[in-house]
């Protein structure tokens, strides 16, 4: 299942930037990932200062 990211997102960019198939935008008030474009690598939640991407 695709990532999903949380309310505890603090809007850093981090996770954008580690995104390899860019699946992730700034969204009104947090980050959001393109669930179509996700592919499930993790690389969001590995560097997320807080934890907010997690797996939906």
């Amino acid at each position: 299942m695709a990532y999903k990211i949380s309310d505890d997102c603090i809007s850093c960019g981090a996770c954008e930037a580690e995104c390899p198939v860019s699946a992730i935008s700034e969204g009104d008030g947090k980050y959001e990932i393109d669930a179509d474009k996700c592919i499930e690598c993790g690389a969001c939640a590995g560097i997320c200062p807080v934890g907010a991407p997690q797996q939906a």
